[in-house]
C-alpha cells in the first residue's frame, strides 16, 4: 500500500448530508489531505472507492441504510492492512460493541458526529500512522544493513548485543580473541557502521521492531 505524509486518503460514508459536509470541511482543512465523501456504502462501492489502495482512514455509521451495513463494511476491510476504521453510532447493544471492536475498528465515535471530535480523532490516527511507518522504515534499513552478515558474524553480533566482551565471545564460540576481533571489523564494514555503538543500534532496532509488529487498522 502506498503511504503519503498526510496519511493517505480519508473516506467518509455518512448518510446525513449536513453531517457529511461538516466533517468533510473539517478534515479537508489540512493541506494535501484527500477526503472523499459518500452518502451510502453502496455509493462507496459503486464509485470503486473500496479498491482505493491509498485509502488510510474510513469513517462510517454502524447503522447504514441499504444492503451494506456497518458489519459488512468491517468485513470488507478484514483483509486490508493499513486502513483505520472509525465507526460512528448512537445506541449500541453489547453484542454490537463487541462485533465492532472484534471486527478491528480503530475507534468508536458517538453519533451524531461532532466534526471537531472527528478531526482530533483522525489527526491522532494519522500521527500514529506516521510513527508506525517511521518505526518500520528504520527496521527495514537496519535489516538491510545487516542482511549481508554470515551466520558466524551474526553469532558474534548477537553475543555483542548481549553484552559480552571479546574474550567472553571467544570462549562461547570456541574462537581466538583475535578471530573475534577480525569478525567484528568485518561486521562493521558490511553494516556500514562507523562505531560499535552504531552497530548495536542497528541490531537493537531490528530486534525491537521484529518483536513489536504494530498492526494499523483491521
Amino acid at each position: 500500500m502506498r503511504v503519503s505524509d498526510n496519511g493517505g486518503h480519508i473516506h467518509l460514508i455518512l448518510p446525513d448530508a449536513v453531517e457529511r459536509t461538516a466533517c468533510f470541511r473539517v478534515l479537508a482543512e489540512t493541506p494535501g489531505r484527500i477526503v472523499r465523501s459518500f452518502a451510502s456504502a453502496e455509493a462507496w462501492v459503486e464509485a470503486g472507492a473500496d479498491t482505493d489502495t491509498d485509502c488510510a482512514i474510513l469513517l462510517f455509521h454502524w447503522h447504514q441504510p441499504g444492503a451494506i451495513d456497518g458489519a459488512a463494511l468491517l468485513a470488507r476491510l478484514a483483509g486490508q492492512v493499513g486502513i483505520a476504521a472509525f465507526v460512528a453510532a448512537s445506541r449500541l447493544t453489547i453484542y454490537e460493541v463487541r462485533a465492532i471492536l472484534r471486527g478491528g475498528a480503530h475507534d468508536l465515535l458517538p453519533a451524531p458526529l461532532d466534526p471537531r471530535l472527528v478531526g482530533r480523532a483522525i489527526d491522532e490516527a494519522v500521527a500514529a500512522r506516521r510513527q508506525h511507518h517511521a518505526v518500520f522504515a528504520r527496521r527495514r534499513e537496519a535489516e538491510a544493513r545487516l542482511s549481508g552478515l554470515t551466520p558466524r558474524e551474526r553469532d558474534i553480533l548477537d553475543a555483542m548485543a548481549s553484552g559480552l566482551a571479546t574474550k567472553a565471545i571467544a570462549r562461547r564460540l570456541e574462537l581466538s580473541p583475535r578471530t573475534v576481533e577480525v569478525h567484528r571489523a568485518n561486521i562493521m564494514r558490511r553494516a556500514g557502521a562507523a562505531s560499535v555503538a552504531e552497530l548495536l543500534r542497528l541490531q537493537f532496532t531490528a530486534e525491537w521492531a521484529a518483536g513489536n509488529r504494530v498492526h494499523f487498522g483491521p
